[in-house]
């Protein structure tokens, strides 16, 4: 802790402090959310959505995506440990199997397992801004967008840059980046390179996460862009407590890849984006670290998909079309080796009525190998009360495929089930959001009903966990958020923005009669975020961040952290991070114990 004191000071005196503007605050009225096919203004969306943009990616007090969204109101991360080096994600008290996460709109699904989800190969560089859309967004993105769907963004660039940044810290953790950008001519291109390490917060919890992505494109005339994408993450890890408290050294290695092609035409009143991907995770996990003959699982899956998606503009509204197909293969050791594949429709219209309203529906049909064809409506309708005020409504159908860590696991604590169906909820959703140009504030109910939800169930302890399909379950709640930008008065210490949202969720599980269930009673009941950003005279900034976490099986806790920026923007800036101020003990997933205080602190050369 006294280290990283004196390292920060030491760099607040090494460099002046000049003041620059800055030029990243951005009008939420004129951010178009990128969905595959249609974009929508923020301030026209009939949907809750969160939008995480790059300045608050910068600030906030973290070092991971993962950390970054755990300030997300209505996402629940569950972290094992520092860094984001794994960690779980629902959204609405859905459970991490039932989050999509998306990098620019390609699915980062693994067919083995959720735990993967959050292997994103994207260093924090690069991303632009996060996307957050809560509820179903199965006629959307298709399969597993169940209680909702994470893009990230990332954005070719306009001017070249080299970023270089360092940092250190408590636990012996320590890490750097490397962001190079050429934005000038009809050929672009973005590199970037994260490394991040640490010893371990308790007995077994070092890590390191490496991440490399790489992004180009090249405009072809004034209609169309041809880009390719290439993203590898690997990260190893001491695993005590993730999985199981009976086994304290475990340890996983995973590495991911992710590659892209895709092409898009864009004349007048057509656009159209055709692409193919590619993704493969390999996995390989110990009970014993240094005795991988007493039990290891060793996985590989791989993820072929090639996608078309389009929109026309006529005088009767927006039609949204697509077309995908998919392939998902996995050979394991403890699995076996099964393949299944998937072909998908898209079909929407986008239409608006009497100078105010706005109506959207569409259907996703669905086909796969196992299960047949399903299909999966939905519809928004949402009306401008005043130039600054919305209602809307909205009502989806949403559903899950069981991994294949579901259908066929064999372990000493858990069985899989090969008899499992598709997860398949019902949700309605209404809303009132305000957004001025100071003022962004959100009140939403919801509401979510399965009749056949994918939960791990038991008798009793001296029985395996295994999956079944349970009768009913209903889960809904109220979402509040209030975000103000305080104008900017003379120049010295002021108050720049107040955030603040609550979050409330009730569960409705019918058990079946001597079965005790693992994971769906164990979500979010309340969540309180608030966040207050300071300034002193343009150079100094400080962001302090709030929660209060309440899940339905533990107990609740409280967390407070912060984080100082000098000179953000300028050639040379340095920061500050303090975690978990409170000191306060409290467990986020499994049997990890989460750290007490911890700080860290770092520098940035940044060169155009």
């Amino acid at each position: 802790m006294e280290k990283a004191i004196l390292l920060l000071f030491g760099f607040l005196w090494l460099h002046p402090l000049l003041a620059q503007e800055d030029t990243t605050y951005v009008e939420m009225g004129e951010v178009l959310v990128k969905e595959n096919r249609l974009e929508i203004p923020f301030n026209k969306s009939s949907r809750n959505i969160s939008v995480i943009h790059r300045k608050e990616i910068e600030t906030t007090p973290a070092r991971s995506l993962q950390e970054i969204l755990a300030f997300t109101p209505g996402v629940d991360v569950r972290q094992r440990g520092i860094g984001g080096v794994q960690a779980d994600i629902g959204i609405r008290g859905g459970s991490f199997e039932q989050t999509l996460m998306l990098v620019n709109g390609i699915k980062l699904t693994d067919p083995q397992t959720g735990h993967h989800m959050m292997n994103i190969p994207v260093p924090l560089a690069a991303v632009q801004r996060v996307d957050v859309l809560k509820g179903p967004a199965s006629r959307i993105y298709g399969q597993n967008a169940y209680t909702g769907a994470i893009n990230v963004v990332t954005e070719l660039p306009d001017v070249n840059e080299l970023q270089l940044g360092l940092y250190g810290g408590d636990f012996g953790m320590r890490g750097g980046h490397l962001h190079g950008a050429l934005g000038e001519g009809s050929f672009k291109q973005n590199l970037s390179i994260s490394h991040d390490a640490s010893n371990g917060h308790w007995y077994n919890s070092d890590y390191k996460v490496t991440n490399v992505f790489y992004e180009g494109g090249i405009q072809v005339k004034d209609t169309q862009e041809w880009r390719a994408m290439m993203a590898f993450s690997d990260r190893t890890f001491g695993a005590n407590g993730f999985y199981t408290s009976v086994f304290p050294d475990q340890w996983e290695s995973i590495q991911t890849y992710v590659a892209a092609l895709s092409h898009t035409l864009d004349k007048e009143q057509l656009w159209i984006n055709t692409r193919a991907y590619w993704r493969r995770n390999e996995d390989e996990f110990r009970l014993e670290r240094e005795n991988p003959a007493f039990f290891q699982n060793i996985h590989t899956t791989d993820v072929v998909a090639l996608e078309l998606n389009g929109r026309y503009v006529s005088n009767l509204g927006t039609s949204g079309f697509g077309i995908e197909g998919r392939s998902e293969q996995i050979d394991s050791n403890n699995l076996g080796q099964h393949d299944r594949v998937l072909m998908g429709a898209f079909a929407e219209h986008r239409l608006e009525f009497l100078g105010k309203g706005d109506f959207r529906a569409g259907v996703y049909s669905n086909y796969y190998s196992e299960y047949g064809w399903r299909h999966f409506p939905g519809a928004e309708v949402g009306y401008q009360l005043t130039p600054y005020m919305r209602m809307y409504g909205n009502y989806g159908v949403s559903f899950r495929i069981p991994t294949y860590t579901d259908l066929y696991y064999i372990g000493p604590t858990n069985i899989g089930n090969a008899d499992l169906e598709p997860e398949r909820a019902v949700n309605y959703e209404g809303g009132l959001k305000l957004n001025s140009n100071r003022l962004r504030a959100e009140v939403v109910y919801f509401y979510r009903h399965t009749n056949n939800l994918i939960e791990w169930a038991r008798a009793d302890e001296s029985q395996p966990w295994q999956p079944q399909n349970f009768n009913e379950v209903v889960f809904h709640g109220l979402e509040t958020g209030l975000h103000y930008q305080i104008a900017k008065p003379a120049p010295g210490f002021r108050l720049n923005e107040l955030s603040m949202s609550y979050n409330y969720i009730d569960a409705n599980l019918i058990e079946r009669e001597g079965q005790e269930t693992r994971y769906s009673l164990n979500a979010l009941r309340h969540q309180l975020i608030g966040g207050v950003q300071a300034s002193y005279n343009e150079n100094w900034e400080l962001s302090v961040k709030t929660r209060y976490i309440e899940r339905m099986r533990l107990d609740p806790y409280f967390l407070l952290d912060a984080r100082l920026d000098v000179n953000r923007l300028k050639t040379l800036s340095y920061f500050a991070e303090c975690s978990n101020i409170t000191n306060t003990d409290y467990i986020e997933a499994g049997t990890v114990q989460m750290p007490g205080r911890w700080f860290r602190a770092g520098l940035a050369l940044r060169i155009r």
